[in-house]
């Protein structure tokens, strides 16, 4: 197995107790993190807007508490970076539409407002693909400048990967915040559907729209998401699990259930022998692999996925009919041509059809988390190989979208390498038990990264 060892990568939950001890200071933190966009911005493109005054004046106001021994949270200090269809106060968020260029919301959304609170510097917005689902942005993967850093979370994922911010926010309504996570060598966080405070969030799909997390370790985005969970709440959900300054405790998985999926059929033969590795490496250490060969529950829980995950999209569809055909109606081709393809097909659609969606739904939730009783996770791989040639086309959603259709949380974990780029382990969880599959990823992380 061949680990991945991001050479670029800076994180705050590293430095957290050199603030407190004088040895290091917000401040100087964050300069780091501006002479690396200095640096690098200028190939990678993650960045669509800076605010570097109002990111050092906060900078220094956290330095200040820090020396004076009163941080206002666990993530007093931290710069992150902010995709560009969640709303700043002081920042325009534009969507990576023509028909948005230089909007202002007014406010900030509630993710920003949480992380504001509790001190945190927010140092810019990233580029995303048009409303998180359209065409893309220019920008590149920090490791090969020809090939995408994934979508849509795009400059997120190439931020934290090139090193210019230790974590970032994204989102993820099919596979949009764990594939450029997989594919730019960073940690990539999607909680459970609602975990995270979505007002603010410009919308695609209410049953399907995650807020994500993508930082350079894991105990950098566990911090950014408990902040957000502990400072503002989600309506009518609790509290994140385990939420707080720390990942919860490594905990060794007793079985694990390998998902093959249709993605199976896209991969090279240079993944597959990393993952195959890797799935031995665990194997090793007593962990079980549990797999659709071993437990025919498992091969009828894959068969249902491949004949129903489609519906996935017609569902996103459906609901993305507002905004979106007021967008058209009122921008025309501003907006586009996937966006209008996608209002078609949900015109296409009657309510039937979409009860009909929602109960299949409903029914694979259920036998989802029937399969999953006995074991700690499912794992996968994070996206279908490193990040493809080209920037138009982000990647296939195929390894992603399973969780993000069934709302339930799951990591990717920069693990392995294929063709010399990065490569993420992706692990998958039951509802709202995102704390109990972080102790298992950061266990997992350990195990591995020993290898």
């Amino acid at each position: 197995m061949q680990s991945w060892h991001n050479p670029y990568v800076i994180s705050f939950d590293r430095c957290v107790a050199d603030f407190h001890a004088g040895r290091d200071t917000p401040r100087d933190f964050l300069e780091r993190c501006l002479d690396v966009i200095a640096k690098r911005d200028k190939t990678v493109q993650a960045f669509v807007t800076l605010n570097i005054d109002a990111a050092r004046k906060a900078a220094d106001d956290s330095t200040a508490r820090y020396k004076a021994g009163k941080p206002l949270s666990i993530v007093d200090g931290c710069p992150v970076a902010v995709k560009d269809i969640i709303a700043t106060s002081d920042m325009p968020t534009q969507m990576n539409s023509p028909a948005f260029k230089g909007w202002q919301s007014g406010q900030d959304a509630a993710c920003v407002a949480a992380l504001r609170k509790g001190g945190a510097v927010m140092i810019g917005k990233t580029v995303t693909t048009e409303f998180a689902i359209g065409y893309s942005g220019p920008t590149t993967n920090p490791f090969d400048a020809t090939r995408t850093p994934g979508g849509s979370s795009s400059g997120t994922a190439a931020a934290v990967g090139a090193g210019m911010a230790p974590v970032g926010l994204g989102t993820q309504t099919q596979a949009s915040t764990l594939r450029p996570a997989s594919y730019c060598g960073a940690v990539g966080f999607k909680p459970s559907l609602g975990q995270l405070h979505m007002a603010g969030v410009h919308p695609l799909s209410a049953t399907a729209d995650h807020l994500g997390v993508i930082g350079a370790t894991l105990g950098d985005v566990w911090r950014v998401a408990s902040q957000i969970s502990l400072g503002i709440g989600s309506p009518g959900r609790r509290f994140l699990q385990d939420a707080g300054e720390h990942v919860p405790q490594a905990k060794k998985p007793r079985k694990l259930i390998r998902l093959y999926t249709r993605g199976w059929g896209e991969i090279d033969k240079e993944t597959e022998t990393q993952f195959e590795a890797a799935i031995g490496a665990l194997a090793a250490t007593g962990v079980e692999i549990a797999s659709r060969d071993t437990e025919p529950r498992i091969a009828a829980l894959e068969n249902l996925l491949m004949a129903d995950v489609d519906g996935a999209l017609d569902i996103v569809a459906y609901e993305l009919r507002w905004p979106f055909e007021d967008y058209i109606a009122r921008f025309g081709k501003q907006i586009g041509e996937r966006l209008h393809g996608l209002i078609k097909r949900a015109n296409e659609m009657t309510p039937r059809d979409y009860e009909r969606l929602l109960d299949t739904r409903a029914a694979m939730r259920r036998l989802w988390c029937e399969t999953l009783d006995g074991a700690d996770g499912y794992i996968t791989l994070a996206s279908s190989g490193p990040a493809i040639k080209g920037l138009e086309y982000t990647g296939s959603r195929t390894f992603l979208v399973y969780g993000s259709w069934l709302g339930v949380p799951a990591f990717s974990l920069p693990l392995l390498q294929s063709q010399g780029l990065p490569l993420g382990v992706q692990l998958i969880g039951a509802p709202d038990q995102d704390g109990a599959l972080a102790g298992v990823a950061n266990w997992v992380m350990q195990a591995l990264n020993q290898q």
